[in-house]
């Protein structure tokens, strides 16, 4: 149990998705948690300002121990709850090592989403943000292809790279990526979906309708 931890989060934003994701894999369940609706700007709460001043989710803490960014809620995790549930950072070094590589990509890079920013929605802005984001998902595929099929991205093993980049490609799927341009990426997805972390903590609001825009069908 993790009566001590408290989660305030979001549906369907991939940051908050793979906090959770990691408690469920680490046998964290029971911890306190609060669902805010971002259309209704609760997350400007000073519920929310008193953990995270920047008025963002997730904002995660456990006792005492303030996390607002969802890379260092997982790292955190992991390093406190090492022996228990999943070990999600192999022991191996080219596991490791790959793993760290895996979710440093995804920090560093900016393209694995589909929000323009209001203010840049004119053609070429589109356009700009349209190839950046072909180019990442055409970076990963690639990964995923030299890996094998049936492979997780660090490797045989489900590792913390794959708590903190699922989300993000389960993101894109949502938004109509075609399965056919990205077959590895697909089959990625299928495999992970499947797994009981990802399926507990799967966004309610994508259970209610699973398809939304297919903005990314042609990329």
């Amino acid at each position: 149990m993790a009566t001590d931890m408290t989660l305030i989060w979001f549906s369907g934003s991939p940051p908050c998705w793979r906090v959770m994701i990691a408690l469920e894999e680490k046998n964290l369940q029971g911890y306190n948690q609060k669902l805010l609706d971002f259309l209704k700007g609760e997350h400007k709460s000073q519920e929310v300002l008193d953990i995270n001043p920047r008025g963002q989710l997730p904002a995660f803490k456990h006792g005492n121990n303030i996390l607002n960014e969802s890379y260092a809620a997982c790292l955190y995790l992991e390093e406190q709850f090492k022996s228990q549930g999943t070990r999600l950072i192999p022991m191996a070094a080219p596991e490791q090592a790959l793993t760290y590589q895996r979710i440093t990509f995804c920090l560093l890079s900016k393209n694995m989403h589909i929000h323009f920013p209001e203010g840049e929605r004119h053609d070429s802005s589109l356009k700009r943000h349209r190839e950046a984001l072909t180019a990442e998902l055409k970076l990963w595929e690639g990964y995923l292809e030299k890996l094998g099929a049936g492979s997780y991205l660090a490797g045989k093993n489900f590792t913390l790279a794959d708590v903190v980049v699922f989300p993000c490609i389960a993101y894109v799927f949502r938004f109509g990526l075609s399965e056919k341009n990205y077959p590895r990426l697909a089959g990625y997805y299928g495999l992970l979906k499947e797994r009981p972390s990802v399926k507990t903590s799967w966004p309610k609001n994508w259970l209610e309708t699973p398809q939304a825009e297919d903005k990314l069908k042609d990329i």
